[in-house]
């Protein structure tokens, strides 16, 4: 279910490294971050075969900062300010990822939006809206009056005035995308290492050299997309052009039998602060509700609480008022990376030979594969050679979706293979033959956590009460092959 790990006879697989010190050669260019946006841009460039590439993450997976939580929305762009960077990347990457997910099995809904005025005030915004939107290039939003809105969403709370339709939004998987462009890049050639902190960075006429927590990594050309600490990067390199502020969003996820109460995602007016607080479905069968909009000074705080919970409570109440009766199964916090400006941070250092890619909030999911390209366009200005581009061969990655079919449903799939047909973790439905492709898989799980986003195991209405201890033994088992192999990947340190 995992799609073929083997590789194309005219590419060399790159490696996943998280423990020892980094090769002595020089890479060509290296990418720091391995989240979203980053795992996009080392996909990119691994499609320029014969660029040696590393991708480096302090974190001992892929997708562990803003990109494993967040609302998991593949935006159309409509509310984006018209003619900036994020506004064109928005609508690019839309239709690349969009693409992309249905080539590679990465579950897409197309449940639409519906932007809810609830007072006079919001409702005179919806027509600025509106005109934004067809600024954006986006024709299909619509103004629709109270009784459309109520014939559409009959579960919504009491007073809405009217809404903006955005038919073209989308629910999207953010863990299978970050994996499936990991994966590729890996596979194109890309060593990933990680457990890599970059502590300092040395810079010379003819390279940068990276102190991490490994070891020295030389690159001749280098890619800031380092998230959260993008802008403690830039300033390792003697760069103070921005400061991320962390934005904390803490959201509800409700049991999967709330997911009949909607069928689009209900967003409010946005605020300068952000989209504000929406309820959505998720590919997965379940509901959120969130986020806050949060500032902090702490990168790490991503906990939740009862402040927090109790607003989104209240918020939700309005907009849905039978959600609250529903089961919680978890919650959470993200944490974006807001800086004083409104638009991305994407800069050429043309003498210095990298790229900063800085503050991309929520709509970098969307634009990732536009910032990949653009990034890529960027470094060609830098001196880097780049060779023609080819096409990597392709990917199928397993699907977490709830609309599409899932192993334990395909009696063809448990008939060739058994282990497909017995189920370890009940609520999600997963099944061993899940856990053991992705344990086996091109990026396999750093930790149970990881494992849980390629799989789902532990992730249902228990939260591992039942299956947890089964799943904690199968990961460390898959660790303990691994190394009886000689491979590189170690046990969970988290």
């Amino acid at each position: 279910m995992s799609g073929s790990d083997a590789v194309a006879d005219d590419w060399s697989a790159g490696r996943v490294l998280r423990s020892g010190a980094p090769p002595e050669a020089t890479y060509d260019v290296t990418v720091i971050g391995a989240g979203v946006v980053g795992c996009a841009i080392a996909r990119e460039l691994a499609r320029h075969r014969g660029l040696r590439i590393a991708l480096v993450d302090a974190a001992n997976d892929v997708g562990e900062g803003t990109s494993k939580a967040n609302t998991a929305i593949l935006h159309t762009g409509f509310d984006a300010v018209p003619g900036s960077l994020e506004a064109r990347l928005v609508r690019e990457g839309r239709r690349l990822l969009a693409a992309y997910a249905a080539a590679s099995g990465i579950p897409v809904e197309p449940v639409g939006a519906l932007l809810i005025a609830w007072d006079e005030e919001q409702r005179a915004a919806l027509p600025a809206l509106l005109r934004k939107a067809t600024d954006n290039g986006y024709e299909a939003a619509r103004i629709i009056g109270p009784e459309e809105v109520r014939a559409r969403e009959p579960h919504l709370g009491p007073g809405a005035l009217g809404a903006l339709d955005v038919p073209g939004e989308s629910v999207i998987c953010p863990w299978t995308t970050t994996l499936a462009y990991a994966t590729q890049a890996v596979r194109g050639g890309v060593d990933l290492h990680l457990h890599c902190r970059v502590e300092q960075i040395a810079s010379t006429p003819a390279r940068h050299e990276l102190t991490t927590s490994r070891g020295s990594l030389r690159t001749r050309h280098l890619v800031n997309a380092a998230g959260l600490h993008a802008d403690t990067i830039d300033r390792l390199l003697g760069h103070d052009d921005f400061t991320l502020t962390p934005r904390r969003g803490q959201l509800i996820v409700f049991d999967k039998f709330a997911r009949g109460l909607l069928r689009h995602i209900l967003l409010p007016v946005p605020t300068a602060l952000g989209k504000g607080v929406l309820v959505a479905p998720t590919v997965y069968g379940n509901v959120l509700l969130g986020p806050t909009a949060e500032e902090l000074d702490d990168k790490t705080a991503t906990g939740s609480t009862a402040e927090g919970i109790a607003a989104l409570r209240e918020k939700g109440r309005r907009i849905l008022p039978e959600l609250l009766d529903e089961e919680v199964t978890a919650v959470y916090a993200g944490l974006r990376a807001a800086t004083e400006h409104d638009d991305y941070r994407i800069q050429a250092h043309q003498e210095e030979r990298r790229v900063t890619v800085g503050g991309i909030r929520s709509t970098g999911l969307t634009a990732s594969l536009a910032i990949a390209a653009h990034v890529t366009e960027l470094l060609a200005t830098t001196g880097l050679d780049l060779p023609p581009a080819r096409d990597l061969p392709p990917v199928r990655m397993p699907n977490l979706g709830e609309a599409f079919s899932r192993p334990y449903q395909r009696a063809d799939l448990i008939a060739a293979d058994p282990a497909y047909g017995s189920i370890v973790c009940h609520c999600e439905r997963v099944t061993r033959g899940e856990i053991r492709d992705a344990l086996a898989g091109t990026v396999p799980p750093g930790s149970p956590d990881g494992l849980r986003r390629r799989t789902r195991a532990r992730g249902g209405r228990c939260q591992g009460f039942y299956c947890g201890a089964e799943v904690r033994e199968l990961f460390e088992q898959g660790c303990r092959r691994d190394a009886g192999s000689g491979g590189e990947r170690g046990p969970d340190e988290a």
